[in-house]
Protein backbone atom coordinates (compact mmCIF):
# COMPACT_ATOMS: atom_id res chain seq x y z
CA UNK A 1 0.00 0.00 0.00
CA UNK A 2 1.38 3.27 -1.02
CA UNK A 3 -0.42 5.94 1.64
CA UNK A 4 0.56 8.95 1.23
CA UNK A 5 -1.44 10.93 3.85
CA UNK A 6 -3.62 9.48 7.31
CA UNK A 7 -6.36 11.78 8.86
CA UNK A 8 -6.59 10.53 12.31
CA UNK A 9 -9.89 11.51 13.18
CA UNK A 10 -13.03 13.19 11.04
CA UNK A 11 -16.37 13.33 10.83
CA UNK A 12 -16.96 14.40 7.52
CA UNK A 13 -15.41 11.46 5.41
CA UNK A 14 -17.83 8.60 6.47
CA UNK A 15 -21.20 9.12 7.29
CA UNK A 16 -22.28 9.02 10.40
CA UNK A 17 -18.71 7.73 12.06
CA UNK A 18 -16.03 8.90 13.88
CA UNK A 19 -13.24 7.76 11.62
CA UNK A 20 -9.67 7.65 10.34
CA UNK A 21 -9.05 8.65 6.68
CA UNK A 22 -6.15 7.15 4.50
CA UNK A 23 -5.17 8.61 1.89
CA UNK A 24 -3.43 6.44 -1.25
CA UNK A 25 -1.48 7.92 -4.44
CA UNK A 26 -2.53 8.27 -8.15
CA UNK A 27 -5.37 8.17 -10.45
CA UNK A 28 -6.18 7.00 -13.60
CA UNK A 29 -8.78 10.19 -14.39
CA UNK A 30 -7.04 13.74 -14.43
CA UNK A 31 -10.26 15.53 -13.65
CA UNK A 32 -9.43 19.55 -13.95
CA UNK A 33 -10.77 20.91 -11.30
CA UNK A 34 -9.63 17.87 -8.66
CA UNK A 35 -8.11 19.37 -5.50
CA UNK A 36 -5.48 16.39 -4.99
CA UNK A 37 -3.03 17.60 -7.56
CA UNK A 38 0.07 16.74 -5.86
CA UNK A 39 -1.49 12.98 -5.01
CA UNK A 40 -2.92 12.67 -8.36
CA UNK A 41 0.48 14.23 -10.43
CA UNK A 42 3.40 13.02 -8.54
CA UNK A 43 2.28 10.51 -5.98
CA UNK A 44 5.75 9.58 -5.49
CA UNK A 45 7.14 12.65 -4.64
CA UNK A 46 4.62 12.78 -1.67
CA UNK A 47 5.68 11.54 1.86
CA UNK A 48 4.75 7.99 2.15
CA UNK A 49 3.24 6.64 5.68
CA UNK A 50 4.06 3.10 6.64
CA UNK A 51 0.91 0.76 6.55
CA UNK A 52 2.38 -1.00 10.20
CA UNK A 53 1.92 2.27 11.52
CA UNK A 54 -1.42 3.33 10.82
CA UNK A 55 -2.51 0.09 11.49
CA UNK A 56 -0.52 0.61 15.24
CA UNK A 57 -2.76 3.50 15.33
CA UNK A 58 -6.14 2.51 14.47
CA UNK A 59 -5.51 -0.79 16.97
CA UNK A 60 -5.26 1.99 19.38
CA UNK A 61 -8.37 3.73 19.05
CA UNK A 62 -10.11 0.54 19.23
CA UNK A 63 -13.58 1.94 20.93
CA UNK A 64 -13.05 5.12 19.99
CA UNK A 65 -12.92 5.55 15.98
CA UNK A 66 -15.73 4.04 14.33
CA UNK A 67 -14.83 3.40 10.68
CA UNK A 68 -11.96 3.72 8.37
CA UNK A 69 -12.05 5.71 5.06
CA UNK A 70 -10.52 4.80 2.07
CA UNK A 71 -9.50 7.95 -0.14
CA UNK A 72 -7.32 8.80 -2.85
CA UNK A 73 -5.65 10.09 -5.51
CA UNK A 74 -7.77 6.49 -6.33
CA UNK A 75 -7.62 3.50 -4.08
CA UNK A 76 -8.66 0.70 -6.28
CA UNK A 77 -5.17 1.47 -8.05
CA UNK A 78 -3.57 -0.22 -4.88
CA UNK A 79 -3.13 -3.93 -6.29
CA UNK A 80 -2.87 -4.83 -2.21
CA UNK A 81 -5.82 -3.08 -1.52
CA UNK A 82 -7.73 -6.01 -0.21
CA UNK A 83 -5.21 -7.00 2.17
CA UNK A 84 -5.25 -3.55 3.50
CA UNK A 85 -8.91 -3.65 4.44
CA UNK A 86 -8.77 -7.46 5.73
CA UNK A 87 -6.28 -6.23 8.53
CA UNK A 88 -8.61 -3.17 9.03
CA UNK A 89 -11.85 -5.04 9.49
CA UNK A 90 -9.59 -7.52 11.81
CA UNK A 91 -9.43 -4.51 14.24
CA UNK A 92 -13.63 -4.33 13.91
CA UNK A 93 -13.83 -1.16 11.84
CA UNK A 94 -16.50 -0.95 9.25
CA UNK A 95 -14.64 0.51 5.71
CA UNK A 96 -15.48 2.98 3.58
CA UNK A 97 -14.44 3.18 0.03
CA UNK A 98 -14.36 6.62 -2.19
CA UNK A 99 -13.72 5.50 -5.94
CA UNK A 100 -14.12 6.96 -9.33
CA UNK A 101 -15.67 3.93 -10.73
CA UNK A 102 -13.36 3.55 -13.29
CA UNK A 103 -11.80 0.02 -12.05
CA UNK A 104 -15.05 -2.04 -11.84
CA UNK A 105 -12.98 -5.08 -11.64
CA UNK A 106 -11.45 -4.14 -8.42
CA UNK A 107 -14.53 -2.83 -6.99
CA UNK A 108 -16.32 -6.32 -7.95
CA UNK A 109 -14.17 -7.83 -5.97
CA UNK A 110 -13.63 -6.08 -3.10
CA UNK A 111 -17.42 -6.40 -2.63
CA UNK A 112 -17.93 -9.89 -3.43
CA UNK A 113 -15.28 -10.56 -0.12
CA UNK A 114 -17.23 -8.42 1.74
CA UNK A 115 -14.87 -6.17 2.33
CA UNK A 116 -16.68 -2.94 1.73
CA UNK A 117 -19.31 -1.19 4.30
CA UNK A 118 -20.02 1.60 2.12
CA UNK A 119 -19.13 3.21 -1.01
CA UNK A 120 -18.98 6.98 -2.20
CA UNK A 121 -18.55 7.01 -6.11
CA UNK A 122 -17.68 9.68 -7.70
CA UNK A 123 -19.83 10.40 -11.05
CA UNK A 124 -18.02 13.56 -12.68
CA UNK A 125 -20.72 14.57 -15.42
CA UNK A 126 -23.45 13.34 -17.38
CA UNK A 127 -22.63 10.78 -19.99
CA UNK A 128 -22.20 13.61 -22.90
CA UNK A 129 -19.95 15.80 -20.97
CA UNK A 130 -17.95 13.06 -18.90
CA UNK A 131 -14.65 13.29 -20.81
CA UNK A 132 -14.46 16.83 -20.28
CA UNK A 133 -14.89 16.88 -16.55
CA UNK A 134 -12.88 13.45 -15.95
CA UNK A 135 -9.96 15.19 -18.26
CA UNK A 136 -10.01 11.82 -20.54
CA UNK A 137 -10.86 12.75 -23.82
CA UNK A 138 -11.92 9.15 -25.08
CA UNK A 139 -13.03 7.82 -21.45
CA UNK A 140 -14.67 4.95 -21.39
CA UNK A 141 -17.71 4.65 -20.02
CA UNK A 142 -18.85 1.45 -20.01
CA UNK A 143 -16.80 0.99 -17.30
CA UNK A 144 -18.18 3.97 -15.32
CA UNK A 145 -21.73 2.39 -15.98
CA UNK A 146 -20.71 -1.23 -14.88
CA UNK A 147 -20.14 0.21 -11.19
CA UNK A 148 -22.77 2.30 -11.26
CA UNK A 149 -25.01 -0.92 -11.73
CA UNK A 150 -22.93 -2.37 -9.83
CA UNK A 151 -23.29 -0.28 -6.68
CA UNK A 152 -27.40 -0.04 -7.53
CA UNK A 153 -27.86 -4.03 -7.04
CA UNK A 154 -25.52 -4.37 -4.13
CA UNK A 155 -26.56 -4.65 -0.10
CA UNK A 156 -24.49 -2.24 1.25
CA UNK A 157 -24.86 1.59 1.88
CA UNK A 158 -23.53 3.76 -0.65
CA UNK A 159 -23.67 7.32 -2.43
CA UNK A 160 -23.21 8.87 -5.94
CA UNK A 161 -21.75 12.69 -5.78
CA UNK A 162 -21.06 14.87 -7.98
CA UNK A 163 -18.85 18.30 -7.47
CA UNK A 164 -20.52 20.55 -9.56
CA UNK A 165 -18.30 22.66 -11.18
CA UNK A 166 -18.88 26.54 -12.85
CA UNK A 167 -16.80 26.00 -16.59
CA UNK A 168 -17.46 22.21 -16.26
CA UNK A 169 -20.76 21.84 -16.29
CA UNK A 170 -24.24 23.54 -16.67
CA UNK A 171 -27.01 22.90 -14.51
CA UNK A 172 -29.60 21.77 -16.77
CA UNK A 173 -27.23 18.48 -17.37
CA UNK A 174 -28.42 17.19 -13.64
CA UNK A 175 -31.61 16.47 -15.21
CA UNK A 176 -29.84 13.90 -17.40
CA UNK A 177 -27.53 12.61 -14.57
CA UNK A 178 -30.81 12.18 -12.45
CA UNK A 179 -32.17 9.74 -15.27
CA UNK A 180 -28.71 7.79 -15.60
CA UNK A 181 -28.78 7.03 -11.66
CA UNK A 182 -32.36 6.64 -11.61
CA UNK A 183 -33.51 4.23 -8.55
CA UNK A 184 -30.10 4.93 -6.58
CA UNK A 185 -30.46 5.14 -3.28
CA UNK A 186 -28.97 8.40 -2.37
CA UNK A 187 -26.96 11.35 -4.76
CA UNK A 188 -24.72 14.70 -3.64
CA UNK A 189 -23.87 17.76 -5.50
CA UNK A 190 -20.81 19.18 -3.50
CA UNK A 191 -20.13 22.41 -4.09
CA UNK A 192 -16.79 23.35 -5.57
CA UNK A 193 -14.20 25.37 -3.95
CA UNK A 194 -10.99 27.00 -5.66
CA UNK A 195 -7.34 26.30 -3.90
CA UNK A 196 -3.95 25.78 -4.80
CA UNK A 197 -3.94 22.19 -5.40
CA UNK A 198 -6.41 22.17 -7.81
CA UNK A 199 -4.90 20.60 -11.20
CA UNK A 200 -6.58 23.32 -13.42
CA UNK A 201 -6.71 26.62 -12.08
CA UNK A 202 -9.96 29.17 -12.78
CA UNK A 203 -13.23 26.84 -12.00
CA UNK A 204 -16.22 28.54 -9.93
CA UNK A 205 -18.63 28.07 -8.03
CA UNK A 206 -22.50 27.86 -8.68
CA UNK A 207 -24.74 29.86 -6.61
CA UNK A 208 -27.03 28.56 -3.57
CA UNK A 209 -29.88 28.39 -5.74
CA UNK A 210 -28.02 27.00 -8.83
CA UNK A 211 -27.33 24.51 -7.22
CA UNK A 212 -30.81 23.77 -5.61
CA UNK A 213 -31.86 23.55 -8.74
CA UNK A 214 -29.73 21.24 -9.81
CA UNK A 215 -30.35 18.98 -7.15
CA UNK A 216 -34.41 19.72 -8.14
CA UNK A 217 -33.63 18.01 -11.73
CA UNK A 218 -31.75 15.44 -10.57
CA UNK A 219 -34.71 15.00 -7.48
CA UNK A 220 -37.17 13.97 -10.43
CA UNK A 221 -35.71 10.43 -10.29
CA UNK A 222 -33.87 10.06 -7.25
CA UNK A 223 -35.46 10.31 -3.81
CA UNK A 224 -32.70 11.01 -2.05
CA UNK A 225 -30.74 14.27 -3.61
CA UNK A 226 -29.29 16.50 -1.03
CA UNK A 227 -26.56 19.34 -0.74
CA UNK A 228 -23.08 19.19 0.49
CA UNK A 229 -20.44 22.18 1.11
CA UNK A 230 -23.12 24.86 0.03
CA UNK A 231 -23.73 27.95 2.21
Amino acid sequence: MRIHGFNKTTLLDYPEHVAATVFTGGCNLRCPFCHNKNLVLNPERQPVMLKSEVLGYLEKRQGILEGVCITGGEPTLEKDLAEFIREIKALGYPVKLDTNGFNPGALWELLEEELLDYVAMDVKASRENYGAAAGVRDIDLSRIEESIAMLKCCKISYEFRTTVVKGIHNIEEFERIGKWLEGSRAYFLQGFRESDNVLVQGFGAFSAEEMKRAAALAGQYIDTVRLRGVE
